[in-house]
């Protein structure tokens, strides 16, 4: 029997609103009864605006979370650098926040920490609470932005967070960071780009860029890629693998369009787009993958990609702990008033511990 994510409202919500539309353009006299691909595109559209409806209100919630006392980082003791261009060329987008802890002695180990979004939507500044939680438990964190799609689409966000990587390999020490103890972090789309700066960092690759990561000789320690993206050119996979709400595959397959294919054509290679089927291909690496911790809800459309990693970081023989979490949704960790949010919070740093220990 396969297995099935339970609709959502919203699900038919999308339903009732392109219906809706429809039935009011033709009541205004303003539309003919609509074909099959007009009611294809209208869907698409509002589906897009659901995405970015979500990450509205995503930003909101984090915007009204800084405000409360609990949230100010000067009650754990943690101290923020905002704004810290990595490329210096004024974009708000080349920016990124360092959170230095004040109440342990240093060399701190390091986090880069790579927000999702959809590689479309969100920033650093709704992504505080990670970084946050990182710098309250002893890390230097480099919380950081990067060009979203459409407007910037692959591999606009790969070269973006490789060169945050460059950054904080000459400024880490500065800050008080321990390079020797690096952990890439990231969720969604942060996930895809972290498990594609350590393929960079391990591999010999032709991209300038991978080029560049790999002749800086600094492997991470550990990569937490938290419900990963990880192959974002085929967003039918997943699908295929167990049913889900039609409103949610729209909305992957909108992600894949406006990251990669926004102008009618693809890029030449997408590795980096797809760092799962790097992975997959079982190519010895040239230097030893870092270890990783893989966390997911099953209830989490992207669980399945979770569940490859883990079978390809296996068949590599790469260190590395996968935690799949009953019935969770998708980030279901940034919710840390939930007990398996926290749980999962504890299982991260217990690794961490592990790994950095050796």
């Amino acid at each position: 029997m396969s297995e099935r994510l339970p609709d959502e409202p919203l699900a038919e919500h999308l339903g009732d609103l392109t219906d809706l539309a429809a039935a009011d353009g033709m009541a205004a006299g303003r539309a003919a009864p609509m074909d099959g691909a007009a009611v294809s595109w209208l869907r698409a559209q509002v589906r897009q605006r659901a995405h970015f409806g979500i990450a509205a209100f995503l930003r909101g919630l984090s915007l009204a979370g800084r405000v409360t006392p609990l949230a100010r980082p000067e009650r754990h003791n943690v101290e923020v650098i905002r704004d810290l261009p990595y490329i210096n060329d004024g974009a708000g987008c080349h920016r990124l926040d360092i959170y230095r802890p004040l109440d342990r002695r240093g060399p701190h180990p390091v986090v880069l920490y790579v927000h999702g979004g959809g590689f479309a939507t969100l920033s650093k500044d709704t992504h505080w609470l990670m970084a946050l939680l990182f710098a309250r438990a002893g890390y230097l964190v480099a919380n950081i932005n990067y060009r979203l799609a459409p407007r910037f689409p692959y591999p606009a966000a790969v070269i973006d967070s490789f060169a945050a990587f460059e950054w904080l390999c000459d400024n880490a020490e500065r800050f008080g960071g321990d390079l020797s103890r690096l952990v890439l972090a990231g969720e969604s789309a942060g996930a895809n780009l972290v498990t594609g700066l350590s393929i960079a960092a391990s591999y010999e690759r032709d991209e300038a860029f991978s080029r560049r990561v790999f002749d800086l000789g600094v492997v991470p320690r550990a990569v937490l890629p938290a419900c990963g993206l990880l192959q974002v050119s085929d967003p039918g996979r997943l699908s295929r693998k167990r049913p889900l709400p039609a409103w949610i595959d729209g909305v992957l397959s909108d992600i894949s369009t406006m990251y990669l294919r926004v102008d009618g054509t693809e890029p030449e290679s997408l590795d980096l787009a797809d760092p799962l089927c790097v992975l997959e291909r079982g190519l010895a690496p040239v230097r030893p993958l870092p270890a990783f911790f893989v966390t997911c809800g099953t209830r989490d459309p992207l669980l399945e990609d979770s569940r490859r990693l883990k079978r390809a970081l296996d068949a590599l023989g790469v260190r590395n702990e996968a935690c799949y979490y009953p019935k969770e949704i998708h980030a279901f960790h940034a919710m840390v008033w939930r007990r398996q949010a926290r749980a999962c919070w504890r299982r991260t740093f217990a690794f961490l511990r592990d790994v950095l220990a050796d």
